[in-house]
């Protein structure tokens, strides 16, 4: 490893000998930063996070209410300046700086989803970052090219980062844990039965997948029996799947082409799309939920999984732009169920069968993270990826696991009904 582990795999820096980040001009605006935690803390109604202040002074915000204990060292006031000014991005670069830790993040994080309704603005960015990141994010919209490039940033990482990680089937997307003790595969399997059996499709059916990964659905659709056309906009995952296909014999029920959504002519008896809708864009979410609709016979069933923003902060977190956004996946948008529903039934789309399981992706982010420390131990990451890399994807799958166990975000799968 780069840097010695706490648990749950998060990273504890150290500063080396005579180092004092809290020291020099900072240091005279501690009280300026004291009222910021002050502020923090009364926010904090369930939970508690106990803070070492640069100074070496301990104190608690919060604890008033039942909920997770987390534990921040501050070692420089800076890392409040990042957070004030840059949000979640700022608050993630205080940590690549080594500004703050915690043997805990996840429970930090948690902390902050739970108290999302109290804690109000504080990890948004403002004044001036926050219009020039709302720049740059409006530079990185989905259009048909911002669309390629967006994919290729995120999923051409290259199939063997991806392979190191991700379980053996290679779905990139939430499992669906349905009993105790259960493998990542198998909760794997179950999400895409799950998905199959929502397209209420029978053997030599048609299936569009819009967003196909690397065919873990392809795969289990064509085992039952489909016709599956599965697009992409990623060339590693496109020859991932065409590989995969051939490997087990499916390429006379498979096809898999670079194709954008909008750009789908064919109709399907259904369609599926497996967290395909985050990289959409708000704008663009009527063309998306349109191109279902072409797609569909009449009468026909789409299975759509989709991570969604609490719909009360929704305006907030839209118009802002986070962590994720700025460093792991440009143009991403989790959606606001409630406005995304409204578009799909104007679009003739019925909304039926709804189920949410966020639980779920807490428990599949926590083992990809303990599979990609794993991995990082043993030397199989791609050896082209650096300490920086690293870190940043670990911060990355800690940041949602703490997401999704404070509430803030959620997984659901919905089924969408072509009305006649």
């Amino acid at each position: 490893m780069n840097a010695p582990m706490g648990r749950d795999g998060s990273a504890v820096l150290h500063h080396g000998p005579g180092q004092r980040p809290g020291a020099g001009m900072l240091a005279l605006f501690a009280p300026v930063f004291r009222t910021m935690l002050d502020r923090l803390d009364r926010g904090i109604c369930a939970g508690s996070i106990e803070v070492r202040q640069p100074d070496g002074r301990l104190r608690v915000l919060g604890g008033r209410g039942e909920g997770p204990k987390a534990a921040l060292e501050l070692r420089s006031w800076r890392a409040l300046l990042r957070l004030a000014m840059g949000g979640s991005s700022g608050w993630y670069e205080a940590w690549a700086a080594g500004e703050w830790a915690s043997d805990d993040p996840v429970a930090l994080f948690e902390v902050m989803g739970r108290n999302r309704a109290t804690v109000g603005q504080s990890a948004r960015p403002s004044g001036f970052t926050r219009a020039a990141m709302r720049f740059q994010h409006w530079l990185r919209r989905n259009h048909r090219e911002g669309s390629r490039r967006n994919i290729a940033f995120h999923y051409d990482l290259g199939n063997d980062f991806y392979t190191a990680w991700l379980d053996p089937g290679m779905s990139y997307s939430s499992a669906l844990f349905t009993a105790p003790e259960q493998s990542l595969e198998a909760a794997q399997a179950a999400k895409l039965r799950a998905i199959l059996d929502r397209t209420a499709t029978a053997p030599d059916d048609t299936i569009l997948e819009i967003g196909c990964g690397w065919g873990s659905f392809l795969e289990a659709a064509a085992l039952a029996g489909r016709n599956v056309h599965g697009i992409t906009l990623s060339t590693e995952q496109k020859a991932y799947a065409d590989a995969r296909m051939a490997r087990q014999g499916l390429a006379d029920k498979v096809r898999v082409t670079i194709t954008d959504y909008r750009d789908v002519a064919e109709t399907y008896d259904a369609v599926a799309s497996i967290e395909m809708v985050e990289a959409v864009g708000r704008e663009y979410w009527p063309h998306y939920l349109g191109a279902i609709a072409r797609a569909l016979k009449p009468g026909g069933h789409a299975a759509i999984q989709y991570i969604s923003f609490d719909d009360a902060f929704f305006e907030q977190y839209a118009s802002a732009v986070d962590f994720i956004q700025t460093h792991i996946f440009p143009g991403g948008l989790l959606i606001s169920e409630r406005e995304f529903r409204s578009i799909a039934e104007r679009s003739g789309l019925a909304w039926r069968d709804r189920e949410t399981f966020g639980p779920s992706y807490a428990e599949t982010l926590r083992q990809w993270r303990e599979n990609f420390d794993r991995a990082d131990a043993e030397g199989r990451l791609p050896a082209q990826f650096d300490a920086k890399f690293k870190g940043l994807w670990r911060y990355y799958l800690m940041y949602c696991e703490g997401g999704f166990r404070g509430g803030g975000i959620d997984v659901a799968q919905v089924t969408l009904v072509k009305e006649k």
